[in-house]
């Protein structure tokens, strides 16, 4: 239900009194005696209780909507029945003048909660309603005669609502003058009729119903198909940031933390999982087949951390080598697949427990698999939830890469357990201290899970290397940013939060020492332990390790280093200039731009760089310690190096956040070094030369014969990484290309790196082969099949179509060429191909293989088939759940014969997708993403910009995301026109262009 600007209302709805009498028949009547009329009545009410017992237990597809209005009602005894913020936050836009000023949405200080009793009673099989009451025991800290509560989407009993000094609870309790809401900030506002005193603790009481949404927030449903094709119904919650009110009335800040006793009444047939173990259950009084699940007071926490579910999965459990319970649940269909999460996990909590020198802070930790849930998964204290594609997986279907997905969102989650659920930012300004340093832990992790993945090693392709491209924009936005608004909030769970944040902390960790790093770290927990922080105590923490280790300097401070690092946004790019003899270099530092622009407001951006180097004479790739700091200056000098004819390489294994461009004479070296014996340069630092020489030739700061130069050894490259960095740079190149006549000499360029690599690895799969081994022939095999290498292409076709001729063997296609396979044959295919893939996604039980399916299904050439596909992605009971219709848009969106079609799509049904999404905290974004990054004509950049002016008021959390895609079109459509002929040249001067043979 939208609010308006000043939307502070009380809802009420009066009940009228009965008629004394029923009377039924035309003018001139047919008349009922008296004794009939008492039967009729006694009939009537009978049927309309009937009715709405069936309604209430047997009807799972009523709105949420429908269900408040038809329920607004005040009995006899009540004060007011209300309903809060029904449509939810924002509420929409008015008409004209822009955006409107988003309202500050943070509670007033004056009351904390202490602890918490929440009671609900989801009718997960009925008609989704939940009937719940909450109990908060709240300290005065200033003294108030108002209540304020968070909530939203809720049903208050006004009636109920009781405020008690907390030794006399069963005493009268305050007298209440109003019940106020404000929808706008989703408060809701107990006038009293005296002031709480200050330093005394008060408890406030209150009914409620609430609504099991399909929003994939909240306490929200998820549902999914038994083997028997039933419709089996779940209830789980997603709180963060801002969703707890959702489910019950709270103080919803981060900072606010309390204790919680959980009750959840479910049918006998059903589980309830809570954050803590379960301590009772008892029948529901009046109820037959319910029951109460009573579950132990948990630690302090935030709100945005209770978690509970409602379902009928099964589990496997174990207990830790530190005898932590430790529990999976899925799915009975999908319980096996639980099996490498389960076997992965405990070992990682115990690393974890002894990398912080803390114990894990509860009794238990479950991890449930849900079929619908928006986020990849949530660190929910004890009870951690997970899409299927990020906790399950089989080998026999799932690839590599689904296996290492796993392994690294379960070892993220479990990193929060103290960074995030231990010690909570105050507020979401710091999200980044939660995210980016379960980013850049769970590498850890994992490396100690599977030390054969090389997981340090890709790190800087995953990461790194990734936002980079991101944070080069001016759109970008600091690691610690003010919001206030959930939308403001929302919009910064994004890759400058995740992976900048976890780039600084890697950085950080290498300037210390990971001893001191870790030092730090564990004080800081334990003495923040159940409490929030802000990165200013985080920094008093190390820096002081570091003062007690010598590994900073007394007159210098982490806060003085990392400020700069996390209040302004972007990164430097370091130019090393060297002498006429080589042996020393002027050093100077300047913020890398895409679009050298000024930075406005008169912001100059220099920041505390740590210099790390080596030389040809002596290399030594493992100091990253840093030499020297450049000290938020302009320029400083480097000595030391060794002579002009020999190569110099900096920021040693790309460990600092920052780019390094060379003069002329020392590219040439490396060129040369990389075409005699590329090894002798460290592994890391050959992707990071590749990633930084074609992203300072797009910003025109380095030639592109330079950085194409720098890839002409790749054929001899043996190693991962730096392949996979060639090609994401080469990716760009191509998506500029080809609608250029330069094209087919670009492709075979660089098909003549990629059939060597293609030919090395073979198409036919191995799982037996190392890790990244595999990953690598994905590459070339995907690569080969872009480019219409005939092996591949005929290798994808022939393996799809023995599949369809024995449908039920799953073995004929290996699962780490799945994907490729799929996509190709799918569109080299027709109608018969796609009718297939799609059968094969409706009956798939793997998460994974349906992910693959639907992804390779925008792989199609037929226009009309992409665009049923993209009218079907979006709408309720396709087949295709919410959360994956990105996934759809996004595959259409790649396609160059349906990206038009995704943009003008997008564009027409805005409204419906944000109708269809809500908040759309992840996807909202990622469809703005996918369907803007390639954008590089003028035509493109105005539509672009129609766009955001026409939906101003409601881009919601994508409105970053817009600003960001217009950027990064303007600076396409300029690289197009300036650098299209240059790369042709090139391509030219290298003999890949070939005549064509004129009349």
């Amino acid at each position: 239900m939208p609010g308006s600007a000043n939307s502070r209302q009380v809802l009420t709805m009066e009940m009228s009194d009965s008629a004394a009498s029923v009377s039924f028949g035309k003018k001139h009547g047919c008349y009922v005696n008296r004794v009939g009329t008492i039967l009729l009545a006694l009939l009537f009410v009978s049927a309309v209780v009937a009715t709405g017992l069936l309604v209430y237990y047997y009807a799972p597809r009523i709105r949420e909507a429908a269900y408040i209005s038809s329920h607004e009602y005040t009995p006899r005894d009540s004060t007011t029945v209300a309903v809060a913020g029904v449509g939810g936050a924002g509420g929409g836009g008015g008409g004209g003048g822009g955006p409107k000023k988003k309202p500050d949405v943070r509670l007033p200080r004056s009351l904390i909660p202490l602890s918490y009793v929440v009671k609900l009673q989801p009718y997960v099989n009925g008609n989704f309603k939940i009937v719940g009451s909450v109990e908060v025991e709240m300290k005065v800290m200033e003294e108030t005669d108002k209540v304020t509560l968070h909530i939203t989407a809720i049903k208050t009993k006004n009636h109920t609502v009781k405020v008690t000094p907390s030794d006399n609870r069963s005493g009268p309790g305050l007298k209440i003058n109003k019940h106020e809401y404000d929808q706008e900030r989703e408060f809701y506002i107990a006038h009293l009729d005296q002031k709480l005193r200050k330093g005394r603790t008060y408890v406030l009481y209150m009914d409620f119903d609430a609504y099991l949404n399909n929003e994939l927030r909240g306490f929200y449903r998820s549902s999914y198909k038994d083997t028997d094709g039933n419709e089996r119904w779940v209830g789980v919650t997603q709180f963060q940031p801002t969703d707890a009110r959702r489910a019950f009335p709270c103080f919803d800040e981060p900072a606010l933390k309390a204790t919680y006793e959980i009750y959840l009444g479910r049918e006998t047939s059903m589980t309830a999982i809570s954050n803590m173990p379960k301590v009772a259950t008892k029948p529901i009084d009046g109820q037959p087949g319910w029951v109460w699940d009573h579950f132990n007071t948990s630690v302090p926490m935030s709100t945005y951390l209770v978690a509970f579910a409602i379902c009928d999965f099964e589990k496997m459990e174990t207990q830790t080598k530190n005898d932590v319970q430790f529990r999976v649940w899925a799915r009975s269909e999908a319980i096996s697949q639980a099996d490498y999460a389960f076997k992965t996990g405990p070992p990682i909590l115990t690393f974890f427990e002894d990398y912080f020198s803390l114990p894990y802070p509860l009794p238990k930790q479950d991890m449930i698999a849900l079929t619908d849930f928006a986020a990849g998964a949530m660190e929910n204290w004890g009870l951690i939830t997970y899409r299927e594609t990020a906790m399950l997986y089989d080998p026999r279907i799932s690839s590599a890469s689904n296996k290492q997905r796993v392994a690294v969102i379960v070892s993220h989650e479990l990193a929060h357990q103290w960074f995030g659920n231990l010690v909570t930012p105050s507020w979401w300004t710091d999200l980044w201290l939660n995210e980016g340093f379960a980013s850049y832990l769970e590498y850890l992790g994992v490396n100690h899970a599977e030390p054969t993945w090389k997981m340090m090693e890709q790190f800087v392709t995953i990461d790194l290397q990734n936002v980079f491209g991101l944070d080069c924009l001016e759109s970008s936005h600091p690691i610690s940013i003010p919001v206030n608004h959930p939308d403001e909030i929302n919009e910064i769970f994004d890759r400058i939060s995740y992976s900048k944040g976890a780039s600084v902390i890697r950085m950080m960790s290498h300037f210390l020492t990971e001893a001191t790093f870790r030092k730090g770290l564990t004080n800081y927990l334990k003495d923040f332990a159940y409490q929030s922080a802000e990165q200013d105590d985080l920094w008093r923490y190390l820096t002081n390790a570091a003062h007690e280790d010598g590994t900073l300097p007394r007159d210098v401070t982490i806060k003085t280093i990392m400020d700069t690092w996390t209040l302004q946004m972007g990164y430097p790019v370091i130019k090393v200039t060297r002498s006429n003899q080589g042996t020393s270099a002027n050093v100077t530092q300047d913020r890398f731009l895409l679009t050298k622009k000024s930075s406005g407001e008169g912001h100059k951006y220099r920041w505390w760089v740590p210099i790390t180097f080596t030389g040809q004479n002596n290399p030594d790739f493992e100091a990253t310690q840093p030499e020297l700091w450049m000290k938020s200056t302009d320029q400083a000098t480097v000595s030391s190096l060794p002579t002009r004819d020999q190569w110099v390489v900096f920021n040693l294994q790309e460990t600092g956040y920052y780019r390094v461009n060379y003069d002329e004479n020392n590219w040439n070296l490396l060129v040369q070094q990389l075409n005699t014996d590329h090894r002798v340069i460290h592994v890391i630092n050959r992707a990071q030369i590749i990633d930084d020489a074609f992203n300072l030739a797009r910003a025109d700061q380095l030639s592109y014969r330079t950085a194409l130069s720098l890839i002409t050894y790749l054929a001899k490259e043996e190693s991962y990484t730096p392949i996979k960095s060639t090609l994401t740079a080469l990716s760009y190149l191509d998506s500029m290309l080809k609608r250029t006549s330069s094209y087919g000499a670009f492709k075979k360029f660089v098909l003549k790196f990629i059939i060597p690599l293609y030919n090395s690895v073979g198409f036919k799969d191995n799982v037996d082969d190392p890790h990244l081994e595999q990953f690598k022939r994905v590459l070339a095999i995907s690569w080969a099949c872009k480019f219409d290498h005939p092996d591949c292409v005929s290798q994808s076709t022939s393996l799809y179509k023995l599949w369809m001729e024995n449908p039920t063997n799953d073995s004929i296609i290996q699962p780490n060429v799945r994907y490729v396979v799929y996509c190709n044959a799918i569109a080299n295919g027709g109608e018969e191909e796609w009718n297939f893939a799609w059968e094969k996604f409706l009956s798939s039980n793997v998460a994974a293989e349906k992910t693959k399916l639907l992804n390779a299904l925008g792989c199609t050439k037929k226009i009309w088939i992409l665009s049923r596909y993209l009218e079907i992605a979006f709408k309720e009971g396709s087949g295709i759940r919410k959360q994956d219709a990105g996934y759809v848009f996004g595959s259409v969106a790649r396609n160059d014969v349906g990206h038009d079609m995704a943009w003008s799509y997008l564009r027409n049904n805005w409204p419906h997708i944000l109708e269809y999404y809500g908040s759309g905290i992840f996807t909202l974004p990622r469809l703005i993403l996918s369907i803007t990054k390639d954008l590089n004509t003028q035509e493109y950049l105005q539509e672009i910009k129609r766009f955001r002016e026409e939906n101003a008021d409601s881009l919601a959390t994508a409105k970053r995301s817009v600003d960001q895609g217009l950027e990064r079109t303007v600076n396409n459509v300029a690289w197009t026109d300036t650098y299209v002929p240059i790369v042709q040249q090139w391509l030219q001067d290298q003999g890949y262009f070939s005549e064509l043979n004129t009349v």
